[in-house]
């Protein structure tokens, strides 16, 4: 299976309802590397890289969010894989 990088923006009511630690926790169960954070425009921002399969599931969870959110809209771009990261961490 190839692997994969992209940079994730996600919009809507994301902030303030557990979408970061969330994103984490599954990120985690999929074995993904990368980050996530919030913009001070109230979007959340992530690089996710892994397999293909699993980063697809993610991005596909990242549309819904955990119960509280509201997912208006997410970008997804595609960037070269360079396995730069370790793990999967919150920003601050």
């Amino acid at each position: 299976m190839s692997k994969v990088r992209v940079h994730v923006f996600v919009s809507g009511l994301v902030q303030g309802v557990f979408y970061r630690q969330n994103a984490k926790r599954v990120a985690d169960s999929l074995g993904l590397r990368g980050w996530i954070r919030n913009l001070r425009d109230g979007r959340v921002e992530a690089v996710i890289e892994g397999p293909e399969e699993r980063v697809r599931e993610m991005v596909e969870w990242m549309k819904k969010g955990p119960p509280m959110a509201r997912v208006e809209r997410v970008e997804v771009v595609r960037e070269k894989y360079a396995e730069e990261y370790r793990d999967f961490s919150i920003v601050y």
